[in-house]
Formats: structure tokens, C-alpha cells, sequence
């Protein structure tokens, strides 16, 4: 274990300048939960307003800032971070719980995207001009305005880094409101990214409520990029409907790994990934695998070497101890809710095994700690396997052929990922039919994501896709100008 450290405090950024509140909310780590790591303020909604404000101002100069500057100031900012990636993961870590290993891999996919949006930019914004038998056209990507970005807890710099880069490349100004939760790491990041742009470009808000409800519904926003709960979404959409703002919502999931007959059991590295799959981060991923439906033919077998597998990877414990592989669980509330569905199944006559080693006792019963655990015997309706977990747990469920599997997968009011295990060409057949934004072959969740391809969920999944050349797009207006040949139409009488 790492020494405990002074608490640090972050601050709100609004026009360039760091703005300091009388109240301040408190982040402990959830591994020593007497632990306060840092303090965030409590904004007001008045605060956001002039947040949204000086975004609004500052569009009026930054969008006609031609692109290769833009490029040019976020490549700066990525060194910056690069320097400083050190600080932040260990920052990430101690705030959140996430192993370092896992804090450092959330650096490296947020850094990719950031890089891969800059390198591509040029190309994807680029007007294009089109000669045709009627004339011209030009078609032109143009920024939309104030974009807010509320942003969830679990990957907090990845899934602000997912619209900041892309928001202000092509051209937009942004508000970005973090978690509660996860409130500290993530300041630092758009600190240094802020610093690289104009005043008013990039402002940071915290608080609770109200700052949110103004982010949605102030007629100045014109895009709002959500990740986070399907309910909450329902709320944003309302928010937003009187001034039909764009919208970007990459909302919950209950993936689904189905496992086919021709799955080789004896592949300890694929066994290994779909655990991994999982339990990386505690379980707390949008895209984990969060219910496996497994061929009958192998079901007992698949059973017995994924528990194997399972207690060979799991090494519950501190973060900052190399040795660990699972961090507790990023708050209270959440170690609840996820006991609530694990007692249900119990309860219910499933049958509940704990999985990996605890490494120290003492801290496991003093953190926010849940043991892993697989759950055998659940019936396909228990709030255990219907409902999104966002937690170190997971039911294993039989399927009786390839038709049951693909029916038991798509009985979800969720889309977002999904995998299929098994001989490729047999999987993508199965993959083909399943109803999810993304569905990955032999791997699952982080192991599976490529940020050069679009991402988002079908259903109540979310609405619009990040990374990808999608990811740019999705922060501009097209904007299609006509320069016809001959202006007269012919069924229009002299």
C-alpha cells in the first residue's frame, strides 16, 4: 500500500480561470474509505450559466479558428498529459479504485482517441466539392456550438476525452460536468487541456442537480454528450426537447457472451480473456460481459474451467499493490445495489461461488470490497441476469442450440455490446443476428475495442456512436451548398 497523501482540492474552470466555492464535496478512496483524497465544489446552477456563457462567447472566434491550429493545440495537450500520465493514474487510482494497471489502461485508450482523432481529422472534416451533370456541390462539416459533457464515474477520463477531443477539433466549445464519484482525476486532465486553448473553450463544472438540469436545457447548448444511465437519459431528452438540441447518449448495457459448442475449452488464453471480460475494473463497464449463456453440451465442463481460470486471475486487494487484479467497488451504493441482486438469486435457489484470493483480510472488510462471484442455477427472468449488474458478479446460464442462444441474448431492453466464443465462422454466423452496437468474436469488453471504428448501442442502449471517423461527424452540422448548373426546372412552366 501506498502512504495516504494531503487531500488535494480541484476547482471549476470557466473562461480560464480556476473559480473556488465555499462548499466542497468530499471523494474518499474506496479502498480506505477514512481516506478523504480530495475535495470538488459544489457549483451552483448561477455558476453554470456563466459557464455555458463564456463557451457560447468564445465559439463566436474558435469555430472560424482554422483546423489545423485546432489539431495543433490538441497535440500539445496530449504531450502534456503524456508527461504527467504518472500523476493522474495514481490520482485515478486512490479516487476511484481501479488497480494501477487498470488506471494506466485507461490512459492509454484515452490517449489513443485523442491521437487517432487528431491524425484524422484533416481527412473527415475536410470539405468535399462534387461536379455533377446538375452542377456542384459542396459539402461542408461545420461545428454545431456549446456542447455539454456529463460523464459517468467508472472511466471518467476516457469518457470525457471520447467527446473533448472531437468537440473541440471540429470546432465546438464545451462545458464538461464530471461524476461525483470519480470528481478529481479527470479535473486534472481537462486542467491541462484547457490550458492549450483559448479562455472559454473548454470550461469545467461540478455539482449536483441543478448544474446538470442547466447543461441539458439552457437554450445556448446546442449538443449534449452523455454517458450514464438509461433513466437518467430519459430525463436528458426531456430536458432537451423544448430546444431540440443534438444529442450523443451512450447509456447502459447487459451483454450478453454466448458460448457454442465448438468452443475450445482447453484454451486457457481465451478462458482467460472472458473472465477477464468480466471483472476488469470491479465489473463496473458499460461493455462487460455481464451475462455468459453457454452451450449445454459443454455447460459442466465450461463451468469447471472457467472457475479455474477465474480463481487463477482474481487477486483481490489495494490498487497499489502489483499483486492485484480487482480494486473495490467505486462506492457505497453501488456495493449495495449489487449484494441486492446477488441475495435475490440466492434467495431464489441459485447456487453462488466466490471466486480469487482476498490478499488482505484487514483492508477487504474495512473498503467498499465485494468478493467476485459466479452464479449457477439463476432462471433467465432473475434481476440477476436481466438487469444491468455494474459489479463483480456474473450468471452462467445453459442454452439449448444456437436459436435459444440468440433469442435468451436479444431479450434485453439493451443493445450495447455483446461477443460470441466459438469457431469463427460459426460465431459471426450467430454474431450477425444479435441486436447490439458492437458484438466482438473470442474476446470481450476493453479487450475487444478498437477506437478507430464507431461505438454506441442500439435499444435503450444510446443514441449515436463515439470513436471512428462517427466519433468526429457526430460534433459537426453538414452543411450542403448547391450551385446548380441551370437554376430553371423543367416542370416548372416559362
Amino acid at each position: 500500500m501506498v502512504a495516504k497523501t494531503e487531500p488535494i482540492n480541484v476547482y471549476a474552470l470557466i473562461n480560464g480561470d480556476r473559480i473556488k466555492t465555499e462548499n466542497m464535496s468530499p471523494r474518499e478512496n474506496p479502498t480506505h474509505p477514512d481516506e478523504i483524497v480530495g475535495y470538488a465544489p459544489l457549483n451552483t446552477r448561477e455558476d453554470t450559466i456563466k459557464a455555458i456563457d463564456a463557451a457560447d462567447q468564445a465559439f463566436k472566434t474558435w469555430s472560424n479558428t482554422p483546423l489545423e491550429e485546432r489539431i495543433n493545440r490538441m497535440e500539445r495537450a496530449i504531450a502534456k498529459l503524456r508527461e504527467a500520465n504518472d500523476e493522474i493514474t495514481e490520482l485515478l487510482s486512490r479516487e476511484h479504485g481501479k488497480p494501477l494497471y487498470d488506471a494506466n489502461g485507461e490512459m492509454w485508450v484515452s490517449l489513443s482517441w485523442m491521437e487517432f482523432a487528431c491524425q484524422k481529422a484533416k481527412d473527415v472534416l475536410k470539405e468535399e466539392v462534387k461536379e455533377h451533370e446538375a452542377g456542384k456541390t459542396y459539402i461542408r462539416h461545420e461545428p454545431i456550438g456549446v456542447v455539454s459533457a456529463i460523464t459517468p464515474w467508472n472511466y471518467p477520463i476516457s469518457l470525457s476525452t471520447i467527446k473533448i477531443a472531437p468537440a473541440l477539433i471540429a470546432g465546438n466549445t464545451m462545458v464538461v460536468k464530471p461524476s461525483p464519484f470519480a470528481p478529481l482525476a479527470v479535473s486534472k486532465v481537462i486542467d491541462i487541456i484547457a490550458s492549450e486553448f483559448p479562455p472559454g473553450v473548454l470550461n469545467l463544472v461540478h455539482g449536483e442537480a441543478g448544474v446538470g438540469e442547466e447543461l441539458t436545457s439552457n437554450p445556448k447548448v446546442a449538443k449534449i454528450a452523455f454517458t450514464g444511465g438509461t433513466n437518467t437519459a430519459k430525463h436528458i431528452m426531456k430536458a432537451a426537447a423544448d430546444t431540440i438540441k443534438h444529442m450523443t447518449l451512450e447509456l447502459g448495457g447487459n451483454d450478453a457472451a454466448i458460448v457454442l459448442s465448438d468452443f475450445d475449452l482447453n484454451d486457457e488464453r481465451a478462458m482467460r480473456r472472458l473472465v477477464i471480460s468480466n471483472f476488469l475494473t470491479a465489473g463496473q463497464i458499460c461493455m462487460i460481459a455481464k451475462r455468459i449463456y453457454v452451450d449445454k453440451s459443454i455447460y459442466d465442463q465450461f463451468v469447471q474451467k472457467y472457475i479455474e481460470a477465474a480463481n487463477k486471475w482474481i487477486r483481490v486487494g489495494d490498487p497499489f499493490n502489483p499483486e492485484v487484479t480487482v480494486g473495490p467497488v467505486n462506492n457505497q451504493r453501488q456495493v449495495a445495489f449489487v449484494q441486492s441482486l446477488v441475495d435475490d438469486a440466492k434467495g431464489k435457489g441459485a447456487e453462488v461461488i466466490k471466486l480469487g484470493r482476498i490478499l488482505d483480510p484487514d483492508v477487504f472488510e474495512k473498503g467498499y470490497f465485494l468478493q467476485p462471484t459466479v452464479v449457477l442455477g439463476a432462471d433467465y427472468k432473475d434481476r440477476i441476469v436481466v438487469e444491468e449488474q455494474f459489479g463483480p458478479t456474473v450468471p452462467i446460464l445453459p442454452f439449448d442450440n444456437d436459436e435459444h442462444a440468440i433469442e435468451l441474448a436479444n431479450d434485453s431492453i439493451y443493445g450495447l455490446t455483446s461477443s460470441v466464443w466459438g469457431v469463427e465462422d460459426h460465431a459471426i454466423k450467430v454474431a450477425n443476428r444479435i441486436q447490439a452496437g458492437t458484438t466482438m468474436i473470442n474476446t470481450a469488453a476493453v479487450q475487444g475495442l478498437d477506437v478507430q471504428f464507431p461505438f454506441g448501442g442500439v435499444k435503450q442502449s444510446g443514441v449515436g456512436r463515439e470513436y471512428g471517423a462517427e466519433g468526429l461527424l457526430t460534433y459537426t452540422d453538414t452543411h450542403v451548398i448547391n450551385v446548380p448548373k441551370n437554376g430553371d426546372l423543367p416542370y416548372i412552366p416559362e
